[in-house]
């Protein structure tokens, strides 16, 4: 067996600095000696075996376990060293696996009751979890980041107002945010922007804590939130929004999103997508994540988003590629994750801190060297439903800092009786 294992690594691993341990105590060190050294050691020969089966699968359930211990360096180290050799040939086993999940990922439709089991699944988990590593706000999707040392709420909260710009909001506008999340973006549109904001979540967790914040801010007028399906929406509004919601929607229902979208979308309305993307050739999501981490997510790339919008009736006014920023927010998340680490073995175990960390590092590894960005894409039906230059992205910017700054800050979740706290 660690003849095979060692065989099978020296093929994939071609560049970077590991140490293998075998379970029968055999060393071997692979790579080109570059990067950041890291060290593996396998519980067993069984263990040595499941990872030759499915390496994408198998990797992430071993150091789960613990049947996968590091000797040198931590989980991100390693994960780097297999993203620089992603290009690598895979054994013809490997390959098979993959062709099949790209072919299956066409066929799988998230249904509203699927749906709503997903988003339980990652969502309607503890919130004291989410407070550990998110900003004040729980903004749970890609930061923005001004400056290269802005905090992580600073550049949350350069997110919701670069976001807000893009949307062109005025005092007034009915705005749908779909997949909204504890609704720090809606309560940001409905305050400085001064609109009336309907957000919609699958997620009972997120619903509840989205109510009493807004109840709290005093906002309760101008902000709801549903649980409610994107599909179900039969209301109009002149503003939609979508933050980290689309990665859940599944490549078989793009068409019906957008063409949701395109129904609710007023004539002079502007729509604004955030999304992970895929910068290379379409791909499977990766197993491991796709069963413990986003049951039905996918990351897609542009060449599958632009089609559906096309069929939709719905044009593309302006696209934005955020390259580094997820990275930057993911180690940020990671090492406030690592800094609470003993609080969240308290809320479930070791298992499951393992399985964040793994999640967490993964992760960046995959935004750090480009291979996942994130796509700002703005939609409207009318051409000249925006303005005929990207300035007024940095005007609306610069009226809403001076909003923020005679109001409370959209951000501040400091108050007494905040029930995640």
């Amino acid at each position: 067996m660690a003849t095979l294992l060692e065989r099978f690594l020296r093929r994939f691993i071609q560049h970077g600095d590991l140490e293998i341990e075998t379970g029968s105590g055999q060393t071997f060190r692979i790579g080109d000696r570059t990067g950041a050294p890291a060290g593996v050691r396998f519980a067993d020969a069984r263990s040595e075996w499941r990872l030759l089966r499915d390496p994408e699968f198998a990797l992430g359930e071993l150091y789960m376990e613990g049947r996968l211990t590091l000797t040198r360096g931590d989980i991100y180290d390693l994960l780097a060293i297999g993203v620089r050799n992603i290009e690598a040939p895979n054994s013809r086993w490997v390959a098979a696996l993959q062709r099949t999940r790209t072919a299956l990922r066409r066929w799988r439709r998230n249904d509203l009751v699927r749906a709503g089991r997903n988003v339980s699944h990652h969502y309607d988990i503890d919130a004291r979890l989410y407070a550990m590593f998110l900003d004040g706000d729980l903004q749970y999707s890609c930061a923005y980041f001004e400056h290269a040392d802005d905090s992580l709420d600073q550049a949350q909260l350069a997110k919701k107002r670069h976001i807000a710009a893009k949307l062109l909001v005025d005092p007034g506008h009915k705005v749908l945010d779909i997949g909204c999340g504890w609704g720090g973006l809606a309560l940001y549109l409905a305050d400085p922007c001064e609109a009336s904001v309907l957000g919609v979540t699958l997620s009972t967790e997120q619903l509840s804590l989205a109510q009493s914040r807004a109840e709290e801010r005093g906002l309760a007028s101008k902000v709801r939130f549903r649980l409610q399906d994107y599909r179900q929406i039969t209301e109009r509004f002149d503003r939609i929004v979508s933050v980290g919601m689309f990665e859940h929607v599944g490549l078989a229902d793009y068409d019906v999103f957008f063409q949701t979208a395109a129904r609710a979308l007023k004539p002079d309305g502007v729509m604004l997508l955030h999304t992970i993307g895929n910068t290379g050739v379409p791909a499977p999501t990766n197993p491991w994540v796709e069963k413990y981490i986003f049951p039905g997510g996918y990351v897609p790339s542009m060449s599958e988003i632009m089609p559906a919008i096309e069929r939709a009736g719905l044009k593309a006014t302006d696209v934005e590629i955020l390259r580094i920023h997820y990275a930057k927010t993911l180690r940020e998340w990671r090492d406030r994750f690592m800094a609470h680490r003993a609080q969240a073995a308290a809320l479930y175990d070791e298992r499951f801190c393992r399985m964040w960390e793994f999640y967490l590092a993964l992760a960046e590894t995959v935004f750090r060297a480009g291979l996942n960005v994130v796509f700002q894409i703005q939609l409207a039906k009318d051409v000249e439903a925006v303005p005929l230059t990207r300035d007024y992205i940095f005007e609306r910017e610069r009226q809403l800092r001076a909003r923020e700054s005679a109001e409370r800050p959209a951000h501040d979740l400091s108050s007494a009786g905040t029930p995640w706290r």
